[in-house]
């Protein structure tokens, strides 16, 4: 049965407190975070630019003004080195200030992406109309915005920009296996047995509600029940 597991998972409110002894720890959870950059060419237009960031569902985590010295720009740019781009565009990235956003929600960086859209500005109108690097760039080099392509490009843009944030990495290997099978699993598979025991009409629905009902992120709340009474 093929679920929007992550959507259901990854919308739990979860409550920072010490685990109490011989329990299982809270699970964490994985919010994918990607770099923004607001370059020179669209740095008037910031302010409505960061409306479309939120607008979206973007949470701005971290957001600073700087302007970086073309040094600092070949660092930044370090993968496009050898390019017959790569001294205009380093000199542009440091021809005036710019603005870093540090963005964060489900699915960030595929998302913005698509809100920023292609690089040729000329394309982006035609196939792209409502995207930034439509309505804000006018070539491919100056094209308004920049995003992280990979999560190994946010990990390493996020730190450059901002040096002194923490990046939790993204659980992969063996530690996802481990995280889906300590704290994803056992939930599921209690939907899924009480899933079969009801067999009702919308089992997609039920199934959903039926996790949000039991979601092990959420406080239980008993009326003046006491755990002895609960159980």
């Amino acid at each position: 049965m093929n679920l929007p597991l992550k959507r259901l998972f990854t919308s739990a409110n979860v409550m920072d407190y010490e685990t109490p002894k011989n329990q299982m720890p809270y699970p964490r959870i994985y919010v994918e975070r990607t770099l923004a950059l607001i370059k020179p060419d669209a740095i008037h237009q910031a302010e409505e630019i960061e409306d479309v960031i939120l607008r979206s569902g973007f949470t701005i985590l971290q957001k600073r003004k700087l302007q970086l010295s073309p040094e600092q720009c070949s660092d930044f740019y370090a993968e496009q080195y050898g390019k017959l781009f790569f001294p205009s565009l380093t000199a542009f990235m440091s021809s005036g200030p710019i603005i870093a956003l540090a963005l964060a929600r489900d699915q960030a960086i595929a998302h913005w992406k698509t809100v920023i859209g292609p690089v040729n500005c000329t394309k982006a109108r035609e196939t792209h109309p409502e995207c930034l690097r439509a309505k804000y760039g006018t070539s491919d080099l100056r094209n308004a915005v920049h995003g992280s392509d990979s999560f190994s490009s946010a990990e390493r843009e996020l730190k450059f920009m901002f040096p002194n944030s923490v990046i939790e990495p993204i659980p992969m290997g063996e530690a996802a296996k481990d995280y889906l099978g300590r704290f994803v699993s056992p939930t599921l598979l209690s939907g899924l047995t009480e899933l079969c025991k009801q067999k009702p009409v919308d089992p997609f629905t039920w199934l959903a509600d039926w996790l949000v009902r039991n979601n092990p992120n959420k406080p239980q709340i008993f009326d003046g029940a006491t755990g002895e009474d609960a159980a």
